[in-house]
C-alpha cells in the first residue's frame, strides 16, 4: 500500500505522465528574419500548416519577414487597411464646428457648477 501513496508528490508540479508511446505529428520549421535587427527566428509549425509571410520579432517586436531559400519573402502591404483612431471616427459624425460648439458647452456647464465663470478668469 505505501508504494502506491502519494503523499509527499508535488502534484501539482510535475507531471505523472510520460512521453512513451505518444507519436508527434510531422512538424516543419520556418525562419523569419527581422527586417529591422537582422535577427533570425525559426518557428515550428505542423507539416500541413501554410506558414504566415509575416511574423513579430521576439527582440523587437518588428516585422519578421519569411525566408526561403536564404532569401527574406517581400510582404505587400498596399491591400492593408490604415487603422482607424476614435478622432477619425468622430470626425466622421461631426464636423469641426460642431465638436468646438459642444466643447464650448460643456466647458460652460463645468465652470457653472464649479463657481466659476469665464469672465472671471479673463480678468485674472
Amino acid at each position: 500500500m505505501a508504494d502506491r501513496s502519494l503523499r509527499g508528490m508535488r502534484l501539482g508540479a510535475q507531471s505523472l505522465q510520460s512521453e512513451d508511446g505518444v507519436v508527434f505529428s510531422e512538424r516543419a520549421e520556418h525562419q523569419y528574419t527581422c527586417t529591422v535587427c537582422d535577427r533570425v527566428t525559426t518557428v515550428t509549425f505542423a507539416a500541413d500548416a501554410e506558414a504566415p509571410e509575416a511574423w513579430e520579432c521576439r527582440t523587437c517586436g518588428e516585422e519578421s519577414a519569411l525566408t526561403i531559400n536564404n532569401a527574406p519573402v517581400v510582404i505587400d502591404h498596399s491591400g492593408d487597411k490604415v487603422a482607424r483612431t476614435h478622432w477619425d471616427m468622430l470626425l466622421e459624425r461631426r464636423t469641426r464646428e460642431e465638436l468646438q460648439e459642444l466643447l464650448d458647452e460643456r466647458l460652460e456647464f463645468l465652470r457653472a457648477r464649479r463657481g466659476t465663470s469665464t469672465k472671471q478668469k479673463i480678468g485674472a
